[in-house]
């Protein structure tokens, strides 16, 4: 077959007919010269021709763009079109054979379909295990003394809740929500299904319907409805009807939200129902914090709360939080800490300490759509014992395991992926090594002189002794560089630039430059993805130096 016809049929065949690979790369570039010659706009005064023209012309270069590539042409050459339309191939060694292609195809396409499983039900799950272990802290010793085992303390669950919820899309507008939970509290327990069908009303809109029953509660109907008042507002409204061996017990709630500015919310809530109040709350979210104050008044329970929450901008997203509490039923302070320690895990403690509800720990554990809770309920009183080994014990043992489990693991894991970029970039390496060997020196210029530049990574006082420097001279690559007594380097690596290679795979590395500038030296120390422009006045060496 023909490179022209191996063009046009690329760009005319349906996605699953691939044409027979036989052209060579030559044969490409002069019949895609011939083509858009052929197919260009500007060849043709008709605008009817020329709207035509104009889409062939198109597809004959988005054809060259990928049969000019060898990994695209290989891939297009087994899967055709289809093939080029699943996502990851930009992160492939480009150095595989037909029978790896065809094994990494296979593999993003399982990909592929997981992703779209998991957007289609986005699965949600609860699981929440109650321990009691008061007895740490409010036995008596005297009473256990003569009973068998009486030295340990009888630490217990007493609770346990799960809980479950998938999403189905019906159409593009309707979305079906089965959710199910199953609890139980020292020996007795209940649980209850749910199923809710949303439907898009509008772009400001939506409405739902829920039916639910229960071996408690009863039979569950309600219905939910949300408004975009204004691009600033919001309603949420909802009613039930809950029906009960009690009889028919309705519900009713109405809530308004409104922004005050960029970062602040404004809630306005009325419930009417077993628990009938009024809540207002305001809502402060920020780059670096987020903050609430709540106000309720109702039946049984009014009170008032306070949060706060300070969000470190580090690679773990660590964030310590505080609140209190206080209304009828007493009052109760809390606060903890919340790390990031996998891609897809978020690990939280929490303690809690109330008058008269005692001291407990909350650990909290998400991953990725499963959140799993560890309340321990420590004391039944405000004991300093309690609330120092529920702070002090869940750092302690997160510090151990973090030291001597995380950080060991992940630095094998990182040491493993290291070795296989080093693996596959040893051949590219060698090529532009020689590349960068084979940059001629250019002809002196007045203005702006790389006297010397080195790019790679540098050995500091701080670093270890057996750690050597891992740079190459890049002098030459850089004067090439220069235009009107400039250097310009964008926002990117450096290891892409003519001349340059990456001599360290997976390390942090720098660029480090003396240059002359009208008789005068300068010295700048620059990131490998920072942005560099010279010359510069603060890049200026003092005469004493």
């Amino acid at each position: 077959m023909s490179a022209e016809i191996y063009i046009v049929i690329f760009s005319l065949c349906p996605p699953s007919i691939p044409p027979s690979p036989q052209a060579t790369q030559d044969e490409l570039k002069a019949s895609y010269r011939r083509l858009c010659m052929l197919y260009h706009p500007d060849k043709h005064r008709d605008p009817e021709l020329k709207s035509q023209a104009e889409q062939l012309f198109n597809q004959v270069h988005q054809a060259y763009e990928v049969l000019s590539d060898p990994q695209s042409r290989a891939i297009y050459d087994i899967f055709g079109k289809k093939g080029l339309e699943v996502e990851g191939w930009e992160i492939v060694e480009r150095k595989r054979t037909p029978v790896e292609i065809r094994e990494e195809y296979e593999r993003l396409q399982r990909e592929r379909e997981e992703r779209r499983l998991q957007q289609r039900t986005n699965p949600k799950g609860t699981i929440s295990v109650g321990v009691d272990a008061t007895d740490l802290f409010d036995r008596y010793e005297e009473d256990f003394e003569e009973m068998p085992g009486g030295g340990f303390p009888h630490i217990e669950i007493n609770r346990m809740h799960i809980s479950q919820s998938i999403e189905a899309p019906l159409t593009n507008s309707d979305t079906a929500m089965l959710s199910g939970s199953l609890s139980t509290h020292n020996g007795n327990g209940g649980g209850n299904i749910n199923m809710t069908v949303r439907r898009v009303t509008s772009a400001k809109g939506w409405g739902e319907l829920e039916f639910g029953a229960g071996d408690i509660l009863g039979p569950l109907f309600g219905m939910k409805v949300f408004r975009n008042l204004t691009p600033r507002c919001f309603l949420t409204a909802q009613c039930g009807m809950q029906f009960s061996p009690r009889g028919v017990r309705p519900s009713c709630s109405l809530m308004t939200a409104r922004h005050l500015d960029q970062n602040t919310m404004g809630y306005l809530q009325w419930r009417w129902g077993p628990h009938s109040s009024m809540t207002t709350s305001v809502v402060r979210d920020t780059k670096t914090s987020h903050f609430t104050l709540a106000l309720q008044l109702g039946v049984p329970h009014s009170y008032l709360m306070m949060s706060y929450q300070y969000k470190f901008q580090d690679e773990d997203q660590t964030k310590v939080k505080g609140s209190i509490k206080t209304g009828w039923f007493g009052t109760v302070v809390e606060y903890g800490a919340e790390r990031k320690i996998s891609r897809h895990s978020v690990l939280a403690a929490t303690v809690s300490v109330g008058v008269p509800q005692g001291v407990t720990l909350k650990i909290r554990l998400a991953r990725a759509n499963q959140t799993y809770l560890f309340p321990v309920h420590l004391t039944d009183q405000l004991l300093p014992s309690a609330v120092f080994y529920a702070t002090v014990g869940p750092l302690l043992v997160y510090m151990a395991i973090h030291r001597l489990v995380i950080i060991p693991y992940t630095c094998s894991q990182k040491q493993q992926d290291l070795e296989l970029q080093r693996k596959s970039s040893e051949v590219d390496m060698v090529k532009k090594k020689q590349e960068a060997d084979s940059v001629g020196v250019p002809p002196p210029v007045p203005g702006l002189i790389i006297l010397n530049a080195w790019y790679g990574k540098f050995v500091t006082d701080n670093s270890a002794r057996q750690e050597r420097a891992q740079v190459i001279d890049v002098t030459v690559p850089l004067q090439c560089l220069v235009k009107d007594s400039k250097l310009i380097l964008t926002e990117a690596s450096k290891a892409g630039l003519p001349g340059f290679y990456d001599p360290c795979v997976g390390e942090d590395k720098s660029l480090k430059l003396l240059y002359q500038f009208r008789g005068v030296m300068h010295q700048v120390l620059s990131a490998d993805t920072e942005a560099l422009r010279i010359p510069k006045q603060s890049h200026r060496i003092d005469a004493e130096a």
